[in-house]
């Protein structure tokens, strides 16, 4: 992204909090979106993030995520400029240690006990069975391309994820089924002077709470049945509803919830490598772990 473009969102943000431009910090910085802190004259503190579609809808979650009563940054001022969304929140500091697995449980117990929200993406067993097909609609284009052509296994996974989708989808709908942060991590937990917060909103959806859970400990290393069940189990012991254990598609919860998420992440990915980055010189990062998560796709949805 441009400095200049930063630059112009944050002078618009500024107006509106009618504050003088401060100095800024980068904080993190990625090819569509950024935070920084900023650090006003008066010597006042406030985060500054930036972002471009499909994370440009995170001001809206935000502001939903805290009329639910939800421990989210609050907004100060938003803006648009040539596509790119720009917002000023609260700095909640340096977090005072990591979030571990409890930290996840209660942040996860909380955000799935909030009123749904309505105007947020929405995906249901029907959403959730038609993730295969949309990752071969995504590799078709990029065979057009003259992409990807070496991935025969590629698609004859996906084909097969395909063909059993409509009954490994099913129970969906099962609680907990509302909010879902969709990147759910330990570094969206913030643990502050001002308790917990939950952040990065941008791509949150209404569908399914146990993709949330399932994606909490990462997609790098193999995904572990075992760890995500007493995972699970904590859920529910801390207030999480009972259902989160149930069985569904005729698998246990956690083959489910793992394999329906590294599902989710490969159609995400390779919606990436042909729309919203489509770099060619990346495809060499993207194809290895889009087979690795398919190989695992394959193995926990049994088919």
């Amino acid at each position: 992204m441009e400095q200049s473009l930063t630059t112009a969102l944050l002078d618009d943000l500024c107006v509106l909090v009618r504050q003088p431009l401060p100095e800024r910090t980068e904080i993190r910085v990625w090819g569509m979106s950024g935070v920084e802190r900023v650090t006003f004259p008066d010597g006042a503190t406030a985060v500054f993030k930036y972002a471009k579609e499909p994370f440009d809808r995170e001001a809206q979650a935000l502001r939903i995520a805290h009329q639910r009563g939800l421990p989210v940054p609050e907004l100060h001022a938003t803006t648009m400029r040539a596509d790119w969304l720009g917002m000023l929140m609260d700095d909640l500091g340096t977090p005072l240690r990591d979030a571990d697995d409890l930290d996840g449980v209660a942040a996860a117990v909380l955000l799935h006990r909030a009123r749904p929200a309505t105007g947020l993406p929405f995906l249901d067993g029907n959403g959730l069975a038609a993730l295969p097909a949309r990752a071969l609609d995504h590799l078709q284009r990029l065979h057009k391309s003259s992409r990807w052509t070496d991935c025969e296994d590629i698609e004859t996974a996906l084909r097969k994820i395909s063909a059993a989708a409509g009954a490994r989808a099913q129970g969906a709908t099962l609680d907990p089924f509302g909010w879902v942060h969709s990147e759910f991590h330990p570094t969206s937990v913030h643990i502050g002077e001002s308790g917990r917060h939950l952040l990065d909103f941008a791509r949150a959806f209404t569908g399914p709470g146990l993709l949330d859970l399932a994606s909490y400990h990462g997609t790098v290393e193999t995904p572990s049945p075992v760890r995500l069940r007493v995972f699970l189990e904590q859920y529910v012991t801390a207030g999480g509803h009972e259902d989160a254990l149930a069985a569904r598609g005729g698998l246990t919860a956690e083959a489910w919830a793992l394999g329906w998420h590294r599902m989710w992440a490969v159609e995400w990915f390779m919606d990436q490598a042909i729309r919203w980055i489509n770099d060619p010189t990346r495809d060499f990062a993207y194809i290895p772990v889009v087979r690795r998560h398919l190989n695992d796709v394959v193995q926990l949805l049994e088919v």
